[in-house]
């Protein structure tokens, strides 16, 4: 008897992969914005300011956790926060002593870590194909982003450990909202919550003049309102629900092409040059997420044909 393959053509896993492809797009280009915004204000009261900008326009979904969909939600949002809170405490931090290119692609290393993290999580070994495909993409990021060199410091140490978190968070999204009926912008409300009071409460503690007043700079705004809108709620939300129609690593890797558009990004808004190498490192990024998304038992079966 053999054993049945899960449909990868659905409609929902297509919105899906087109969401989280759409994520990996503005993701991208939130490490040049981020470290513009972090020349305004210090790093624990930008995260506190971007996530309860988030949480207060998200406020209204939670009226839902009257209702079972949102109480699941809750249940689910407040460990899930927690990991969050401590992804953007060493993302952020790390991205303010380390350059953008460099954030992004060790944060792209949670593609390789993921699958480890999902066996260690959910017991669960994936495919050999998805641990081979994460291994090229991350080999491409790296041509990508260094063309081939590498040297850490203490901001990549801090982008690494935020790498490894973000493995953590795909896995236990997946385990606590899998077969849960919930609301997911209440899912996304509730850990916007949790970073947000996460952030405030922690600088509070390790601050001793207080909140600085906030910047009057327009540059400022700009940057904090497209970080909000796109790269936390609308990246949060295809991501939760994302996580929830497909597995794990089929999910890192199609946010693994982020490192991609955040070159494509720098070239074509910010004037940047892009070496060979780089290029050819795009090309196995975008390869290996071509791999992971389409059907192939339902595309080989109509090449037969």
């Amino acid at each position: 008897m053999t054993k049945s393959l899960p449909t990868f053509s659905s409609k929902k896993i297509w919105i899906a992969d087109l969401l989280l492809l759409l994520v990996a797009v503005v993701w991208g280009t939130s490490y040049g914005v981020a470290k513009q915004a972090l020349v305004f204000y210090p790093v624990l009261d930008f995260v506190a300011l971007r996530f309860s900008i988030t949480f207060l326009l998200l406020l209204p979904s939670l009226r839902q956790l009257a209702q079972p969909q949102g109480r699941a939600a809750l249940r689910a949002g407040l460990p899930l926060g927690l990991i969050l809170l401590a992804i953007f405490i060493c993302e952020t931090f790390g991205l303010a002593q380390t350059k953008a290119s460099n954030a992004a692609f060790l944060i792209s290393l949670f593609v390789v870590f993921t699958p480890f993290v999902e066996w260690l999580v959910m017991a669960r070994r994936p495919s050999g194909s998805a641990f081979l495909m994460a291994f090229v993409s991350l080999f491409g990021t790296w041509l990508l982003t260094y063309g081939g060199s590498l040297a850490l410091n203490l901001g990549d140490g801090l982008i690494l450990a935020a790498a490894l978190l973000r493995a953590l968070m795909v896995c236990m999204t997946k385990r606590l909202t899998h077969n849960k009926s919930m609301s997911t912008l209440a899912l996304t409300a509730v850990q916007s919550g949790v970073v947000g009071l996460g952030c405030f409460l922690i600088a509070a503690l390790f601050m001793r003049n207080g909140l600085p007043p906030l910047p009057s700079a327009s540059g400022f705004w700009i940057c904090t309102l497209y970080l909000v809108l796109f790269c936390t709620i609308f990246a949060f939300f295809a991501q939760n629900y994302g996580v929830r129609q497909s597995d794990p690593t089929r999910v890192s890797l199609l946010m693994g092409s982020e490192p991609l558009f955040g070159a494509l990004f720098a070239v074509f808004w910010l004037g940047e040059q892009l070496s060979f190498l780089s290029w050819v490192g795009g090309g196995l990024i975008v390869g290996a997420t071509l791999w992971a998304t389409l059907p192939r038992s339902i595309f080989f079966a109509r090449l037969a044909k």
